[in-house]
């Protein structure tokens, strides 16, 4: 026990990253920001790709190394060469004319593989483009790279056998949601302009929210999903995830009508199509109803809850009345309303059939010969295992009118105009750990639309989302509510570990040694900071001929305000009857942002009977 004790103080001096200049930045660059400059001349597309590729070298599969890329376009920049041409001689085609985009590998591409995740369809090329990529080549769009996925878009984790598992960019020790995570994890690291992601329940809006991104879950039919590989023809849909709302009305005004290929899409012959960028400001919040629906906030933790419940504390302000509500029998319908298990062995088989697959015949070669990562076995297995039960399949198909028309006589009893609730309850699983919390089965088992919406931060500093249900055909309206609240708040943050490279490179590792010495102390202290890891790397050596002990070696931050040393400890780095330690420590918003201000200083805890008290900044 410590009878007398005294604290020595150093100041922990450390480095800011320095961010040099260049012409264009394509971080976080919207795509109308990318187009005027296209069009000025102060770059050209065959420049941004490369400024992406770089950015995609650095950090996906080195540093934070990410993995969100299966494949780069082998002819990426020879079509941006020649779309830079062709803006010379004719100009644009439209506002996405030379703009890199991504592409789930769940789309048909006719010349690059489309793998699905899986090492069963590694080199397996389609017969057909899907329609949405033909409607982003027609516009001019440049597909940059294919993205990982959770294989055969059969879970939320974003874990497949070709390449492994996707990490969060605001957490790389933690999953991106799924399906669509390698799209939303690198959209978020701005390894292109925006990237396209598919939703059968769930998977462009749960990685929407935990990337800090937007996406929408559109009204079934509105746009095509032929050439998309089948999870569920009923409950599939396909479509863009954003940085921002401007972005994704953008993409959805060049992606959405009327495909003979796709049944669906009937409703949309003879409908005029939706236009969401010109309808951005077409909603007037005041006097808006929102439907709150309870059991999914009581469902959801504490952090996330409380940044939604902030949210709707801003919308209420601007005149929008909150009312709570629930869906009778919620729970029933959903559990009955799902067709996935039903479907996805009959459309995934017909789909290899009309490809012209020959390696791969069928779902059963992929489980025999155990072509896929063990995450999925389970359900594949059950997929084959299973006999197709007609009469089973008959009453979910009966169960989603009920919910549809539960759901729609939810907005009529309560005259609502959007039900909210969170995208998906809880914060991004540690990798290997299961992911649960998804809200994804209202939109997914109804067919209407749903958007998730970035909403700030937990206090994990991870992202939020929340996540908006309309009416069939509402989508425009969701993004146009969605629009009021991204100008006012500005939710979208950077993801630390993937800042501006620097000349063409990512930040290296930091590195400082620091010694103290004062009366009978002396020891040092080595420490390496990696923004692309985000650790704190450190290392603290007594000098043997010290005479006094030392109980304990600590970190604190100092408050912005001005120097206080009374602030508490925040990272203990060695403790007693020690004389050497090292270890690291993966860093909060606060430490980060601490250390690149110099407010961290080092506090030490001595056996005063040796030495005097001293306060000295380096």
């Amino acid at each position: 026990m410590l009878k007398k004790q005294q604290i020595l103080f150093l100041v922990l001096l450390l480095q800011s990253v320095h961010v040099y200049s260049q012409s264009i930045s394509v971080v976080e660059a919207s795509i109308s920001e990318l187009q005027t400059a296209l069009e000025n001349g102060s770059t050209t597309s065959l420049q941004l790709v490369d400024l992406y590729l770089a950015r995609i070298e650095a950090y996906d599969k080195q540093g934070p190394a990410l993995n969100s890329i299966i494949r780069i376009n082998p002819r990426v920049r020879d079509h941006a060469v020649e779309l830079d041409n062709e803006r010379a001689q004719t100009g644009a085609r439209s506002s996405l004319h030379g703009i890199p985009v991504l592409i789930k590998d769940n789309y048909n591409t006719i010349d690059m593989p489309t793998t699905n995740g899986s090492v069963a369809l590694a080199n397996f090329f389609p017969s057909y483009n899907a329609t949405q990529v033909d409607l982003l080549l027609d516009a001019g769009a440049i597909i940059i790279a294919k993205t990982n996925l959770h294989e055969y878009a059969r879970g939320i984790t974003s874990i497949a056998s070709l390449v492994g598992q996707t990490r969060n960019p605001y957490d790389i020790r933690r999953v991106p949601g799924g399906s669509s995570g390698g799209t939303a994890a690198a959209v978020a690291a701005s390894f292109g302009a925006i990237g396209m992601g598919s939703d059968t329940c769930g998977s462009i809006r749960i990685p929407s929210a935990f990337n800090n991104l937007i996406g929408l879950r559109p009204s079934k039919g509105i746009s095509s999903i032929y050439g998309i590989m089948p999870l569920s023809h009923t409950q599939d849909t396909g479509g863009p995830l954003a940085r921002t709302v401007e972005d994704l009305a953008l993409v959805l005004d060049l992606t959405i009508g009327y495909d003979p290929n796709d049944a669906a899409t009937e409703l949309m012959r003879e409908q005029t199509p939706p236009r969401f960028l010109e309808s951005l400001n077409s909603v007037d919040l005041e006097g808006l109803r929102f439907g709150k629906i309870k059991s999914y906030f009581e469902a959801a933790n504490s952090s996330t809850r409380s940044v939604i419940e902030e949210a709707l504390e801003w919308y209420a302000a601007e005149g929008v009345e909150i009312i709570e509500v629930e869906l009778l029998e919620q729970g029933e319908l959903i559990n009955s309303s799902g067709v996935i298990q039903h479907e996805f062995e009959i459309d995934f088989n017909r789909y290899l059939a009309a490809n012209g697959s020959e390696e791969i015949a069928n779902v059963n070669d992929v489980v025999e010969y155990g072509l896929l990562h063990e995450a999925l076995a389970n359900q594949m297995k059950s997929s084959v295992e299973e006999e197709f039960d007609e009469d089973a399949y008959e009453k979910s198909i009966e169960a989603r009118s009920m919910i549809r028309a539960s759901i729609e006589d939810l907005f009529e009893l309560n005259s609502l105009d959007v039900l909210v609730y969170p995208t998906i309850t809880q914060s991004p699983a540690l990798i290997g750990d299961p992911q649960t919390g998804s809200s994804c089965q209202l939109s997914a088992h109804s067919g209407l639309p749903a958007l998730s919406m970035p909403v700030g931060f937990a206090s994990n500093d991870l992202p939020v989302g929340m996540e908006i249900l309309g009416k069939h055909f509402q989508d425009v309206e969701l993004l146009a509510i969605a629009k009021h609240y991204e100008e006012s708040n500005s939710p979208r943050q950077i993801p630390s570990v993937t800042p501006e490279l620097i000349n063409g490179e990512a930040p290296s590792v930091e590195s400082r040694r620091l010694t103290f010495s004062q009366n009978s102390i002396s020891l040092q202290l080595d420490t390496e900071f990696s923004i692309q890891t985000n650790l704190f790397s450190f290392r603290v050596t007594q000098n043997p001929d010290n005479d006094a002990e030392v109980f304990a070696v600590t970190l604190i931050i100092d408050t912005e305000e001005g120097i206080d040393l009374n602030e508490p400890i925040v990272l203990n780095l060695m403790g007693p009857n020690i004389k050497q330690a090292s270890g690291e420590y993966f860093m909060s918003e606060e430490f980060r942002e601490a250390y690149n201000q110099n407010r961290l200083f080092l506090k030490v805890f001595a056996d005063s009977t040796s030495v005097t008290g001293s306060t000295q900044q380096l």
